[in-house]
């Protein structure tokens, strides 16, 4: 008896053994290799020197038209109906906490709202989407939708407000059905047409128009939450205003906290503090108000007190009221000094991280969430306003390096996120070795690519203000 069990633990150790050799091959050692040595580092230099010689600034009159769409959703009915927008089951977006269940009712509509820009023969249209991020699959449906319309991924650019209680159903892959439910292809369709009929609508809109911009101190509602006090935060809020001459009036606003107040408890569709705000921007100053999701990587809101709705219509009124006092007395022209550049992102090879320096393969990557095979870097200059899109939960801190260096150049900047795909979170360098959930479990190119792109951006923004 004694020598059967010695068999059986040699056995099973032998077991754990393979089970451990079979894990550890299907991981590899993080990359440090310099960026600069690197090819993807190469191509964009190649891009970025396409870009130096085929862009011009255009110093035109400019064209603006706007659009608001609804997509709150129609809860609980016996099948999924695309044209009324009806669904058997909505899942929320935000909290892998909630795991998938559907949403109880509707606290708050939400929409996506479009601001088309037309400066000579030059097509922009600026996209607030009361989502939590904008998925590739639904960016590329929206296309589809578009082509025939003429109108190309460059004169697009893609924000969420970030709500984490807004729609789920568009998840790709284990990560993308943890954070947003059971995928819907229903939900997918749905939500592209009705982003494409915003975009649509607003180009058809389009009338002579005045612009200002701006940027406002709001350094009290939000924090650094990844190491607090010690570390620096992007606490302003941007502006671009849009005022058809004798018509509507547009204002497309962006911040850098993350839309969080509200909990995984909240089982209801709401557009959280960025909806507050846009209520309270169109009740007050605007017929249009777009909300971007800003660098929101390391930033939390911060602020107000109270039940969670309550602080939520709190926190979205106060930035409103704040942007109100700077945005009343912006000097507005009826002309622009107009330039936007496109790039594609060239990634380091994808890795998830499941150990502090071991990664899963690339190719177990990608079944935990597809990677996109087409993100972009996008780069808008509005006079002296530098408006600049990630496709990515964009740090706040490297964002503001980003401002500083326009600032001493004379220009306002911004930096918005999840420009219609979805690369996790991009941060500082120096934090990628931390043992915390943006870095650790979200930081999926290695630890070069918060330097990577920070370079490309400052690259992108010195070709758009030549």
């Amino acid at each position: 008896m004694k020598k059967f069990f010695t068999i059986i633990i040699i056995i099973i150790c032998v077991i754990i053994a393979l089970l451990f050799v079979v894990a550890w091959s299907a991981t590899s050692r993080i990359d440090r290799t310099s960026y600069y040595e690197c090819d993807y580092y190469k191509k964009s230099l190649s891009q970025l020197d396409s870009l130096r010689k085929n862009n011009a600034s255009v110093h035109h009159s400019l064209k603006a038209g706007f659009s608001k769409v609804s997509i709150t959703p129609g809860l609980n009915h016996t099948e999924d109906n695309i044209a009324e927008g009806k669904f058997k089951s909505v899942p929320l977006g935000g909290y892998s906490a909630r795991k998938g269940k559907p949403a109880t009712g509707i606290h708050d509509s939400i929409f996506v709202r479009a601001a088309a820009i037309k400066v000579a023969d030059h097509l922009m249209v600026i996209l607030g989407i009361d989502l939590l991020i904008i998925p590739h699959n639904i960016t590329d449906t929206v296309l589809s939708m578009l082509h025939k319309d003429g109108i190309s991924r460059d004169q697009l650019m893609f924000s969420a407000t970030h709500s984490h209680s807004s729609l789920g159903g568009w998840g790709i892959g284990l990560m993308g059905s943890t954070s947003a439910g059971e995928p819907n292809e229903n939900m997918v369709r749905w939500l592209s047409s009705q982003i494409s009929l915003a975009v649509k609508t607003a180009v058809k809109d389009l009338k002579p128009a005045l612009i200002g911009s701006g940027n406002v101190a709001a350094a009290s509602y939000t924090r650094n939450r990844v190491i607090g006090e010690l570390g620096t935060k992007n606490d302003d809020f941007s502006y671009i205003i849009l005022e058809q001459i004798g018509g509507k009036k547009a204002i497309i606003g962006s911040f850098s906290a993350h839309a969080t107040i509200l909990s995984a408890r909240n089982m209801e569709v709401s557009g959280e503090y960025p909806g507050c705000w846009e209520r309270k921007m169109e009740s007050a100053f605007a017929d249009y108000a777009l909300f971007c999701g800003g660098a929101v990587g390391s930033q939390s809101p911060s602020g107000v007190d109270g039940e969670p709705f309550e602080r939520v219509r709190k926190f979205g009124e106060a930035l409103a009221d704040t942007v109100m006092k700077s945005a009343s007395t912006t000097q507005m022209t009826d002309s622009v000094v107009f330039s936007a550049i496109t790039m594609k992102l060239n990634l380091p090879e994808y890795h998830i991280r499941i150990m502090n320096k071991r990664s899963l393969i690339p190719s177990l990557s990608n079944k935990m969430i597809p990677a996109p095979k087409y993100p972009v870097l996008q780069a808008l200059r509005l006079n002296n306003m530098v408006w600049i899109s990630t496709p990515a939960d964009f740090s706040g801190e490297i964002a503001l390096q980003t401002k500083n260096y326009l600032l001493a150049k004379g220009f306002d900047a911004n930096v918005t996120s999840f420009n219609g795909s979805y690369l996790g979170y991009i941060v500082p360098s120096k934090y990628f070795f931390r043992d915390q959930y943006e870095s650790k479990g979200m930081g999926w190119f290695g630890p070069n690519m918060g330097d990577y792109t920070t370079d490309l951006v400052r690259q992108m923004s010195d070709i758009v203000i030549r």
